[in-house]
């Protein structure tokens, strides 16, 4: 009983959104149809300007190295990156880490898709300043900075479903909830298809780093 009094809330729920989309589609014909062609011309004109605005935009996103994912060299060329691009995302990583190789997969997709936002990598290991100011102590690890501030970090798979076989779209709807992408699907997250590998994060410390399993079980043990 209780289930179908849920199932009709929704069917109502869905009706109601048709129905609101169906009514706004029908008052945007109307007002197509009273348009004359004075006004047809200035609308097309807006279009045009619309266009153009966002075509110089983006050749200036590419200017700038947006579009590709590429890996910094310094934490010199770090601080440069981060001035010269409103919205940065910079993966942290460390090239005998697997689950590294899984995050640059995803990162070269978004950087392709999403010119708005430069997609970078720094290796942690050669970084000590930064990682040590950043408090970066797991690998992998991502911040996004928004206008030279950090505001946001992902820190392993917690945040992504806890497995290895996250999705791209996964990591977009992450990285959309504090605005590092224009992100346009739904509010709920997407689902990971399968349970997938247990994660594993590196954990950096001032003496060494090790692998260790998401349980806390050590490589060394």
């Amino acid at each position: 009983m209780m289930a179908t009094s849920m199932e009709q809330a929704v069917e109502n729920k869905v009706l109601r959104v048709a129905q609101a989309v169906e009514a706004e589609l029908d008052r945007e014909i109307e007002r197509l149809e009273k348009m004359d062609d004075d006004d047809m011309e200035a609308l097309r004109e807006r279009r045009l300007q619309q266009l153009k605005k966002e075509n110089e935009q983006k050749q200036e996103w590419l200017s700038k190295g947006h579009g590709e994912y590429k890996e910094i060299a310094s934490e010199k060329e770090f601080f440069a990156e981060s001035k010269d691009s409103p919205r940065l995302v910079i993966h942290f990583y460390r090239p005998t880490t697997m689950r590294c190789d899984i995050v640059d997969k995803h990162l070269k997709i978004l950087a392709a898709k999403h010119l708005e936002t430069k997609f970078v990598k720094l290796n942690a290991e050669k970084s000590p300043f930064l990682t040590e100011r950043l408090r970066i102590q797991v690998i992998p690890t991502l911040l996004t900075f928004k206008d030279s501030t950090t505001n946001d970090r992902i820190v392993g798979f917690d945040d992504l479903g806890g497995t290895d076989d996250f999705s791209t779209e996964m990591l977009a709807w992450r990285l959309g909830r504090n605005g590092s992408i224009n992100y346009k699907g739904p509010e709920e997250p997407p689902v990971n298809g399968g349970a997938g590998r247990k994660k594993r994060i590196t954990v950096l410390s001032k003496s060494a780093i090790r692998d260790e399993e998401s349980e806390g079980d050590s490589d060394d043990e």
